[in-house]
């Protein structure tokens, strides 16, 4: 979010594209055009930085879940509250990478309102990629811009 829009996305930049991978029976490609397709869910956040104060953003997007749910996340009926093992690896453009479980997202549990922005205070953010936004967190560490893969997985090995 330090980086302005205008330096981040030129005229001449094709629009940014996103993967989703993994347990899913629909992985997909999705465009920030791709994502107003769902409904649109508007977020005010204040996110404090140590570095530079708080800031105010305003953003526009789906929900995580709507989109992951759509991709048709491979959660086994047979063995109770499975979904609850999967996680959630979202990663840009810059490197930056977080791990959300699924739990978080789900509206049985942690009903989190993570967002993929489309827009950041009313811009379009179709070439500079969408961007993970958690409006309930007081840091923005967990904001990632330029986000370029999602990956679900629930096939990790379990610990014994």
């Amino acid at each position: 979010m330090s980086q302005t829009l205008a330096a981040a996305c030129t005229a001449a930049d094709p629009a940014a594209e996103l993967v989703l991978t993994g347990d899913l029976d629909r992985p997909a490609r999705l465009t920030v055009s791709d994502l107003l397709a769902w409904p649109q869910h508007r977020a005010e956040v204040a996110f404090e930085c140590a570095t530079s104060g708080v800031q105010h953003h305003t953003f526009t997007g789906p929900l995580l879940l709507d989109v992951l749910t759509d991709a048709a996340p491979v959660f086994d009926p047979a063995r109770r509250k499975d979904r609850l093992r999967f996680l959630i690896v979202v990663h840009g453009t810059d490197g930056h990478h977080i791990l959300l479980s699924w739990a978080e997202i789900d509206p049985d549990f942690g009903r989190a309102p993570v967002l993929l922005a489309v827009t950041l205070d009313d811009a379009p953010l179709d070439r500079a990629g969408a961007q993970l936004v958690l409006p309930q967190d007081r840091c923005g560490a967990r904001h990632i811009s330029g986000i370029d893969a999602i990956r679900v997985d629930g096939g990790y090995t379990v610990w014994t």
